[in-house]
C-alpha cells in the first residue's frame, strides 16, 4: 500500500433514487468522482442484510447481502419494473435521510414482482450462483423464509422442530416454502451480480473498495441458526454468555451487544474452517478488509447470557495469533486493517503488531485533557506509517461538531497543535484534514461528512441508541467540482494522490 487516501462513504449514503443509496448510477457516478478526485480508496461498512435497529453490523448473515442496495433503475432497464412502478411507491420525503420503515414495507413488494417476471428458474448463471454459493445461501434462504413465516421473529421463537434444525423440518420446510426461498436466492444472484459490476468498475479507475466486518455475528442470524456448535451454546442453543464491554467512562454499566461468543476450541480444532471461509467470500467482495473490534481475537469480554448490563462480566482468551497464521498460509497475502480503537493492553498491542496488520489512528482522540503529555498515540506526530489516519469514524461526531463540544481547554490544545488560532471555527475542520493527510500514515481515510464540514445533523451512527442512526445520504448537489478540486489539491499537496 503506497501513501494515498480515501473516503469513508457507506453505499446507503448515495445520492440514488428511490429512497436509499445503492448499486445504481449515482454509485458510478461516486467512482468517477472519487478517480478525479485523485483517490485511491472507497471506504464502505457491512453489506449485509440488516435486522431490526438498521445496523449493517447486526446482520442476518455473515455472507448474504442487502436487498436495499439492488439497483431498481438495473430491473427497469432489464424490464423486470416499470419506471412507473417505482416512483408511484413513497420510500420518504426527505432528500438526504433513509426512511427504513417504508424501505421495509416497499422495496421487498418490488423486488417480488421483478422475481414473479425474471423466470430465473431458467437462468443457467443462476442456477450456477446457486451452486457456487450453497455453503451459505441454502441456509440462508431458508432462514429468511422461515422467519416472513413465522412473522419476524427470532429463531429462537420457531417450532422446537425447525428451531433445533431436525433434518424432517428442514426438508418439510424446505419444500412448503419452496418460492420464497427461490425469491430469496433470487435477491442474492442479484445482489451479488450488481456488486461485482461496481466493484470491477472502481477497480478499472484505481480505487479499490476497503469493506468491513464485525468480529461477531448477530444472535437472529443465519450464522447461529445453521452452526450452532461454532458459538457457546447449550444443548438447546441458548446461548451461555454472550459479548459486550465492561463498564468505563461512557458508560457506568458497560455495553450488553448480546452477540453470541464463539466457541474458540472448537474452531481450532476445525483449524479455522468457518473463519477461513469467511474471509476468503469477504476477498471476493473487497481489496481491503477492516476487521471491526480487532482486540476481540486477543481477549473478549463474557457477560452471562440473560444479565440485564454488562457489570458481572469477566474476560476470556481469544485464539491470538494461531488464526491469523492460519488465514495467511490458506489465503495468502491479503490487506487487513486492525480496528484497534479503546482501551488497549499490551497483549492486544502485541497481537496488532505480531499481525503486521495496519491499525487505526483516530484524530478525534487526540486532545484529552486528562492527558496532558505529547505520548498520545492519537496525535499525528506519532503515527508510525503503518497506520491508518482518520478524523474520525463513523461512530464518531463529525470533526466539526466534535470541536464544538470539547472543552475549552481541549479547543486551546488543539489550536496550538495546529498552531492556528485564528481560522474561524466553523472552517476549523480544514486545518484538522490537512493535519492528518501530512502525517506519516500510509492511508488516510476521511468521511464525507468531514469533507462537507458537516455538523452532527449528518452523523452516521452514536452507538448505544436506537431510531436515528445510520439515515444520512448525499445530496447531488454536494458533490461539486470545487470540492473534488480540493480534495485533489489536498492529496497532491502531501504526496497521497493515486
Amino acid at each position: 500500500m503506497n501513501r494515498s487516501s480515501g473516503i469513508l462513504l457507506h453505499i446507503s449514503s448515495l445520492p440514488s433514487k428511490y429512497g436509499i443509496g445503492c448499486f445504481s448510477q449515482a454509485a458510478y457516478n461516486f467512482v468517477d468522482w472519487l478517480s478525479e478526485a485523485g483517490q485511491s480508496y472507497w471506504q464502505i461498512l457491512p453489506l449485509g442484510p440488516t435486522s431490526y435497529g438498521d445496523s449493517p453490523y447486526q446482520s442476518f448473515s455473515s455472507f448474504a447481502g442487502n436487498p436495499y442496495f439492488i439497483s431498481l433503475e438495473t430491473f427497469i432497464g432489464i424490464g423486470i419494473l416499470t419506471k412507473e412502478e417505482c416512483d408511484e411507491i413513497d420510500f420518504g420525503e426527505i432528500e438526504n435521510s433513509i426512511n427504513y420503515s417504508s424501505l421495509y414495507k416497499n422495496r421487498y413488494t418490488l423486488l417480488y414482482k421483478a422475481y414473479k417476471r425474471s423466470n430465473i428458474s431458467m437462468d443457467p448463471k443462476f442456477q450456477s450462483f446457486i451452486i457456487e454459493n450453497n455453503y451459505w445461501l441454502d441456509d440462508y434462504a431458508l432462514f429468511m423464509a422461515m422467519k416472513n413465516k413465522f412473522n419476524g421473529s427470532q429463531w429462537t421463537e420457531w417450532d422446537e422442530d425447525i428451531k433445533l434444525r431436525k433434518s424432517e423440518a428442514i426438508t418439510r420446510y424446505s419444500e412448503e416454502l419452496r418460492e420464497e426461498i427461490e425469491f430469496q436466492k433470487f435477491i442474492q444472484y442479484h445482489f451479488y451480480l450488481q456488486w461485482s459490476a461496481l466493484k470491477n468498475y472502481a477497480n478499472s479507475k484505481g480505487i479499490k473498495i476497503i469493506g468491513d466486518i464485525p468480529i461477531y455475528v448477530a444472535f437472529d442470524s443465519a450464522d447461529a441458526w445453521a452452526n450452532p456448535q461454532l458459538f457457546q451454546f447449550n444443548e438447546d442453543n441458548v446461548p451461555i454468555a454472550v459479548a459486550g464491554c465492561p463498564p468505563d467512562g461512557f458508560s457506568a454499566t458497560g455495553q450488553l451487544w448480546g452477540n453470541p461468543l464463539y466457541k474458540w476450541e472448537y474452531h481450532k480444532q476445525t483449524n479455522y474452517k468457518w473463519w477461513i471461509s469467511r474471509l476468503s467470500h469477504c476477498f471476493t467482495l473487497y481489496d481491503v478488509l477492516r476487521i471491526d473490534h480487532f482486540r476481540g481475537f486477543d481477549e473478549y469480554y463474557s457477560i452471562p447470557y440473560g444479565a440485564e448490563n454488562a457489570m458481572n462480566g469477566h474476560w476470556e482468551k481469544g485464539p491470538g495469533i494461531d488464526i491469523f497464521i492460519k488465514i495467511k498460509e490458506i489465503l495468502g497475502e491479503k490487506e487487513f486493517i486492525a480496528e484497534d480503537l479503546g482501551y488497549m493492553t499490551d497483549s492486544v498491542r502485541k497481537l496488532v503488531k505480531d499481525s503486521g496488520f495496519p491499525n487505526m489512528k483516530v484524530l478525534e482522540f487526540a486532545f484529552d485533557s486528562r492527558d496532558t503529555g505529547c505520548r498520545n498515540d492519537y496525535l499525528p506526530h506519532n503515527y508510525n506509517q503503518n497506520c491508518i489516519a482518520y478524523t474520525g469514524t463513523h461512530d464518531n461526531q463529525t470533526i466539526k461538531s466534535w470541536f464544538n463540544t470539547i472543552s475549552k481547554e481541549e479547543q486551546n490544545m488543539a489550536r496550538e497543535y495546529l498552531c492556528d488560532f485564528n481560522t474561524p471555527t466553523n472552517e476549523l475542520y480544514k486545518s484538522f484534514i490537512s493535519l492528518i493527510m501530512r502525517s506519516n500514515a500510509k492511508l488516510c481515510v476521511i468521511p464525507m461528512q468531514d469533507y462537507l464540514g458537516c455538523d452532527d445533523s449528518c452523523r452516521m451512527n452514536e452507538p448505544s441508541t436506537l431510531g436515528k442512526n445510520w439515515k444520512w445520504r448525499l445530496k447531488n448537489k454536494d458533490l461539486t467540482d470545487n470540492l473534488k478540486q480540493y480534495i485533489y489539491r489536498i492529496s497532491e499537496l502531501y504526496g497521497r494522490l493515486k
